[in-house]
């Protein structure tokens, strides 16, 4: 039952299958190596993949489950298989997009020209809850906003890459892509080579480079850090094995201390002078100074050493402007303002609700549309219209009328598919996928990202904290060896 013999990849657009039920060109080698195991193989090497991301101890947190919170990441070994061409689209996308974003963000915290122009609607930008009034009149090291980005792409129907979300404060999951591609290179070692899948692996020292690039001038050899909440984040596996990965120092906000202008981690030979930190804690809790006064996770005194100079931080605090889901809608027009070209990779079409004819469209039409909300995140604070119920629908109309601000709502995405293990059965279940994106001396993309899969038959959230899991995403750099 393990093949594709009688894979149906449905009304879909399938990454490794198409309509006639072929296999598209670059996943033919995958295909025939699945095709060709004996049966009960694929699921013994499906088994074999989840004891050793279980060995590893790749896990997340979830909170407010009966299950307790610690969890293995769901993993299919099934990859995800993009071609050449549509990534080379996708890159020069992100970069066009990351560019445009980090000047908007550049702008509206200081001349505000764009504002001046009408072309994003003041008001939206000062009652969003992620503007923070703090960052006015400042540029951070280098110019430089949003370090680091993990963009939502999702492929619909037509085959075409679009952009569903941005997500420059804290973005998470690249510990995943590093994991899957360790252990999908032992799983199909032969395909793997032969496919001539671009490497992920170097995104640690990328990011090493990019965080040293911030450094103050005349520090030769910067001290580093990531900055974590602590072991009750839900990313705090990838807290640790991003900062062993690159070698500094993972700290807590109480193993910090500002003295002399200068923040310092405390150690056991005195105080260490500490000039970058890769923050891995939202602006509310990074300074209960300036922000939040009850936050205990935060540095006292952290953002009047930033402004001074004295310590970077990735990313700047206040780029949670541009992750605004209303002020998503806007962005093919921040593209063009700033570059004077059209946006590479399209947005879906988006209805603002704070707009009096596209909240009446909204209400009219709550069982065709995905509703979310500005500033949530992981699938939270979200109605997906055509699989609620009317009761469901109704309390999610009350919530749009009384903060339509905070509201708005595209059309439901008939997402991508890619094979996935399903018993002893291989079915299509729906995919995103989360590029990462790096912004330092130059932009780097990490080729290929984060494809998340919902396990959930139908399913269109992939979440992790949904129930969602992952694969890995295997980009190809040229031709594949056949022979």
């Amino acid at each position: 039952m393990e093949t594709f013999d009688s894979y149906d990849p449905g009304d879909f657009y399938d990454e490794l299958i198409d309509a006639e039920g072929h296999a598209r060109p670059g996943a033919r080698l995958l295909v025939n190596k699945i095709n060709s195991l004996p049966t009960g193989d694929l699921t013994m090497r499906q088994k074999a993949a989840e004891a050793l991301l279980l060995k590893m101890g790749i896990t997340f947190n979830v909170y407010g489950r009966d299950e307790g919170t610690e969890k293995i990441f769901p993993f299919d070994i099934i990859p995800r298989i993009v071609a050449a061409g549509d990534w080379e689209q996708i890159e020069s996308g992100l970069k066009q997009r990351i560019f445009a974003l980090n000047a908007f963000i550049q702008d509206i915290y200081n001349g505000k020209q764009i504002l001046k122009d009408k072309v994003v609607p003041e008001e939206l930008i000062l009652t969003s809850r992620t503007y923070r009034k703090e960052c006015e009149g400042f540029t951070p090291p280098r110019g430089i906003w949003c370090h680091v980005t993990g963009t939502d792409l999702v492929r619909d129907r037509d085959g075409r890459f679009y952009v569903l979300e941005d997500n420059l404060r804290c973005p998470s999951g690249v510990s995943y892509v590093l994991e899957n591609r360790q252990v999908l290179k032992r799983t199909f070692p032969q395909v793997f080579e032969a496919s001539r899948v671009r490497p992920v692996d170097d995104y640690p020292s990328k990011l090493l480079e990019m965080l040293s690039y911030l450094a103050p001038e005349h520090v030769q050899a910067p001290t580093i850090g990531v900055l974590t909440p602590g072991i009750y984040n839900s990313a705090y596996f990838e807290h640790s094995f991003l900062s062993q990965q690159m070698g500094v120092e993972l700290v807590e906000g109480q193993d910090l201390v500002v003295a002399d202008g200068f923040v310092h981690m405390l150690t056991t030979k005195g105080l260490k002078r500490v000039d970058v930190l890769y923050r891995r804690i939202d602006d509310d809790f990074i300074d209960p100074q300036v922000f939040r006064p009850d936050s205990l996770l935060g540095v006292r005194g952290l953002i009047g050493v930033y402004k001074a100079g004295r310590v970077a931080m990735a990313n700047a605090p206040g780029t949670g402007i541009a992750d605004d889901k209303v002020i998503y809608a806007y962005v093919p027009k921040i593209i063009k303002y700033y570059t004077g070209q059209e946006a590479i990779l399209p947005n879906v079409p988006t209805y603002i609700c704070g707009d009096p004819a596209d909240r009446a469209y909204v209400l009219a039409h709550l069982d065709q549309l995905v509703v979310k909300a500005a500033n949530e995140s992981g699938g939270y604070g979200m109605l997906v219209g055509p699989h609620a119920s009317a009761a469901e629908r109704d309390a999610f109309a009350a919530k749009i009328q009384a903060e339509p601000r905070n509201y708005m709502a595209q059309p439901t995405i008939s997402l991508s598919r890619v094979p996935t293990i399903v018993g002893d059965r291989i079915e299509g279940r729906h995919v995103d996928l989360r590029p990462y994106v790096l912004f330092g001396e130059e932009i780097y993309v990490q080729p290929g990202g984060l494809t998340r899969v919902a396990l959930t038959k139908g399913s269109l959230v992939v979440n992790s904290s949904q129930g969602g899991g992952s694969k890995d995403t295997w980009v190809l750099g040229g031709e594949t060896i056949t022979s």
